[in-house]
C-alpha cells in the first residue's frame, strides 16, 4: 500500500518526485483520484507552470486537499508551496488555498528572473522535522520568478538571498513546503524528502 500520494493535476514533475521518494525509502503512488487523497498517510503537492492554471486545475481536488492538509503531512514543492498561499500576485491576483497566510510576489525589478540554479540555505528553525541533519550554507537547487512573503515569520523554516531574503522552507502544523526542488536538489534534497517520509511515518 502507497503511504504518500503525490497528487497529479497536471502540473508538476511527477516521475522525478515519485523515483526521490522510492530511493529515501517511501512508498509513493501518483494520482488524482479523491479516494486516495483520503486513504493516504501523506501527500505531496508539486508544482510548476503558472499559479493561476494550477489553481484552476485543482478543480474539486482543492476542498479535499485543504481538508486532509490539516490531518495528515502534507509537503508543497516549488509552485506546490506557492498554491498555500492566500493569493498570488502571478498574472493578475489569484486566490490560492490560504493555508499560509500571505501573498505570492514576483522578485523586485532588476534582479534577473526565473531565480534558476543552486543557492543556499539558512536555517532559521533548528527543530522543525523537516530540516533535521540540514545546515545552513546547504545548496538546494531553484527555478521561480515568485516566491511566498508570509505573514506569520514563525512559519519561515529557513531562507534564501536572490536580492531580498525570501522563505525557501516554511511550516505550519502538518504542512511543510519547499521554494526549491528537493528532487532535483542532490543528498540535501533527499534528505529533506527522507525526514517528510519519517513525519508521515510517525
Amino acid at each position: 500500500m502507497p503511504d504518500i500520494i503525490i497528487l497529479d493535476y497536471g502540473l508538476g514533475n511527477l516521475r522525478s518526485v515519485e523515483k526521490a521518494i522510492e530511493k529515501v525509502g517511501g512508498t509513493p503512488q501518483i494520482t488524482s483520484e479523491l479516494k486516495d487523497l483520503r486513504g493516504a498517510d501523506g501527500i505531496i503537492l508539486p508544482g510548476v507552470g503558472a499559479f493561476r492554471d494550477a489553481r484552476a486545475n485543482l478543480g474539486k481536488l482543492a476542498p479535499a486537499l485543504l481538508e486532509q492538509g490539516v490531518e495528515k503531512p502534507l509537503l508543497g514543492i516549488c509552485l506546490g508551496l506557492q498554491l498555500l498561499f492566500t493569493e498570488s500576485t502571478e498574472g493578475g491576483i489569484y486566490r490560492g488555498l490560504d493555508i499560509i497566510k500571505g501573498r505570492v510576489v514576483r522578485f523586485p525589478e532588476g534582479l534577473k528572473v526565473p531565480h534558476i540554479g543552486w543557492n543556499t540555505l539558512r536555517i532559521v528553525d533548528k527543530d522543525c522535522p523537516l530540516t533535521q541533519g540540514l545546515d545552513s550554507g546547504d545548496y538546494v537547487y531553484f527555478v521561480h520568478s515568485y516566491y511566498g512573503a508570509v505573514e506569520n515569520a514563525r512559519e519561515v523554516v529557513a531562507e534564501t538571498e536572490y536580492g531580498v531574503a525570501f522563505p525557501s522552507i516554511i511550516s505550519k502544523g502538518n504542512v511543510y513546503a519547499t521554494q526549491f526542488h528537493p528532487e532535483k536538489s542532490g543528498s540535501t534534497g533527499l534528505r529533506i524528502l527522507r525526514n517528510f517520509v519519517d513525519i508521515v511515518r510517525r
